[in-house]
């Protein structure tokens, strides 16, 4: 079976990788065109493009899916499936093209978190578990049918971070799970609407932006908690915070919290430090306490050397 696999980031390499390593017949890569990062803008290649040119795998990169020449060469790649890793929405054009279709691996329990930032929102809503899905692609972005599906608990530890690595991983080895059942005939691909029961809210994960990232104080404990741990190390959550004996308030990054639950009949909003160990901000319910953070201009550093740094 001739397979066409498209993505982009980290989170991509892990199923192509499976894919290559295990001799499935990968004919050709698409990604993202090569863009300039970082204070040199440097030409900087997606990760999916690096491990394409070390396996020396057939490589596009196209600017618009439309294209006339890019869907010229893609056809005559001839693929009889073609994979979805996290990668850009797909015209009808590309997605119906190969015989046994394309299929795309998405990392939430869909219908649930449907959108572009599935892992983030799973842990800033305070899920308990999530997990990811393989469906065949159609009109409608992660509405089509689903193939596989398996979950994964989110722990009290867990970050996007720490989320992301373990879906990935997980996530590549459903993509071959997938691609074995496909070519033996026995994908018995299901409609979405038979995972909702009685009166479910379907929750989306839309795309995270710096407004929806900045903390908002008059949440509680646990919802500012989680928001820091759904961001966290990337986008990051930010705030503005006013320090005692600073003549000047200051835009931080955090991205680790300590919860602490308590009647204190403090102001919303109130910071809390004693100048070398901690600093924590009062909530209706309790406190934050901001462990780690990062100012402008700034590296990420521990409360304590932050602090420090400020005398």
């Amino acid at each position: 079976m001739r397979i066409v696999f498209m993505g982009t980031p980290d989170f991509a390499v892990e199923s192509l990788k499976i894919l290559v390593e295990n001799q499935y017949q990968v004919v050709g890569v698409v990604t993202m065109p090569d863009k300039p990062a970082g204070r040199g803008h440097k030409i900087q290649f997606s990760a999916v493009k690096q491990y394409a040119l070390e396996k020396n795998l057939t490589l596009l990169q196209p600017e618009k899916l439309k294209d006339e020449g890019f869907l010229q060469k893609l056809q005559a790649l001839q693929a009889d499936l073609q994979i979805v890793v996290a990668f850009r929405m797909l015209p009808e054009v590309v997605w119906n093209m190969p015989p046994l279709g394309t299929f795309n691996l998405h990392a939430s329990l869909l219908p649930q978190y449907r959108g572009a930032a599935p892992i983030n929102w799973a842990i800033i809503n305070g899920e308990k578990e999530t997990g990811a899905t393989t469906f065949f692609l159609t009109h409608e972005i992660d509405t089509g049918k689903i193939i596989l599906q398996e979950r994964i608990n989110i722990t009290d530890e867990d970050d996007a971070e720490t989320l992301h690595n373990k879906l990935m991983v997980m996530g590549a080895q459903m993509v071959k799970k997938t691609v074995d059942l496909i070519a033996a005939g026995k994908a018995d691909a299901i409609d979405q609407s038979a995972f909702l029961t009685g009166e479910v809210e379907l929750k989306s994960a839309p795309k995270l932006f710096k407004e929806n990232c900045r903390i908002d104080f008059s949440k509680s404990v646990e919802e500012v908690h989680n928001q820091v741990r759904g961001l966290s190390p990337y986008p990051a959550a930010w705030t503005e915070i006013q320090l005692p004996g600073q003549p000047e308030s200051m835009v931080c990054k955090i991205f680790k919290t300590k919860k602490e639950f308590a009647n204190h009949g403090l102001e919303t909003g109130f910071v809390h430090t004693d100048g070398k160990k901690f600093l924590k901000v009062a909530l209706k319910d309790g406190f934050i306490s901001l462990m780690e953070i990062q100012t402008s201009g700034k590296k990420r550093m521990d409360i304590g050397s932050f602090l420090r740094g400020l005398r």
